[in-house]
């Protein structure tokens, strides 16, 4: 019975040095009750910079969230633009500010400050917003090119099948899902119980980067990302491409040329604004996979979570005539 229980105890401590021993550069883990913040990366430690990088990241967030505001406020003020497409692009645009909101403003901070530090608490609160808004970008993207199969192939119905209520639900399936994503990984590291690290190789608390702190396999965390990240991704980027699979096919068979162009004008925006998003999000990820350097990756992601959002609205009101007539009119009103 003695040595049933002395192998017992060889077996537990055993596992013991283990899961300790999985933790990257044999660090010692840091027990979850002890982790009151984290560190974050700088984009330069030149002290010569921070003043330039303030002023350019200032500027950035404000030229976006001023932008992606006159895109809500043209659509909103014009009878004109209450259709489907600008429905979706408006709430596209309020959730480009609140995506920018969510990192830009935090590094801002810290570089005037020249301090990198973030509670807990505020980690997994920017780690989840993060996720609600940038997921809610990518089903947003997919309800336009949905909206834009309908109005190119389904003309004469187009009405009848995107109608109010179907795109309030689209716009609250959008949210639902990103909901569920952002608290899928919020379980994921509340489950945690010991970091290898409180260094974040980011300028935010980025999930990919969060998730790499466990200091333990664990098997079902695994699990759950791949099978959340499959599902959105594939979801999305699948209801994008058979869209326009569609759209392009129904375009081609257009006897004339002015039709075909005319046709193609009414998705050229969304389908730029596409490519921007989808584009940047899956460098950043090949970049960040080929690179180990922590800096590469950080400045790489400053593409989806600034560059995009701030794009978004030049896209919209350079290439599209009715929200450039909207913003012409907007301004002649405020005069």
């Amino acid at each position: 019975m003695n040595k049933t229980k002395e192998l017992l105890w060889i077996l537990v401590m055993t596992q013991q040095r283990i899961s300790l021993n999985k933790c990257p550069n044999n660090t010692e883990a840091q027990n979850l009750q002890m982790v009151s913040h984290f560190h974050l990366m700088s984009l330069s430690e030149n002290p010569e910079l921070q003043p330039f990088l303030f002023v350019l990241f200032l500027s950035f967030y404000m030229v976006t969230v001023l932008g992606n505001l006159l895109i809500i406020l043209a659509v909103s003020s014009d009878f004109h633009l209450h259709t489907p497409m600008y429905f979706f692009l408006s709430n596209l645009s309020c959730s480009d500010i609140c995506l920018i909101s969510t990192t830009v403003p935090k590094m801002i901070w810290d570089i005037r400050n020249q301090r990198r530090v973030i509670s807990y608490v505020g980690c997994l609160t920017q780690m989840s917003m993060f996720i609600v808004f940038g997921c809610m970008d990518s089903m947003l993207l997919t309800a336009m090119a949905y909206d834009r199969f309908v109005a190119i192939c389904h003309p004469l119905h187009y009405k009848i099948i995107m109608n109010p209520n179907l795109c309030v639900f689209l716009v609250l399936a959008s949210v639902l899902a990103s909901l569920v994503d952002s608290q899928v990984h919020n379980l994921i590291v509340l489950q945690f119980t010991y970091f290898s690290d409180i260094e974040i190789s980011n300028y935010f608390c980025d999930p990919s980067q969060l998730l790499n702190l466990n200091c333990s396999e664990m098997f079902t965390k695994n699990i759950v990302i791949h099978f959340i990240g499959v599902f959105f991704g594939l979801f999305s980027i699948s209801g994008i491409i058979f869209s326009y699979y569609k759209i392009i096919s129904s375009i081609l068979r257009i006897p004339s040329t002015d039709g075909m162009y005319k046709a193609f004008s009414t998705c050229g925006s969304h389908l730029s604004a596409v490519c921007l998003f989808y584009g940047t999000s899956i460098g950043v990820y090949i970049g960040s996979t080929g690179s180990n350097s922590p800096e590469n990756c950080a400045v790489a992601s400053l593409m989806y979570t600034v560059v995009t959002p701030m794009l978004n609205p030049l896209i919209y009101s350079l290439r599209n005539r009715d929200i450039k007539t909207a913003l012409w009119q907007l301004q002649r009103r405020a005069m």
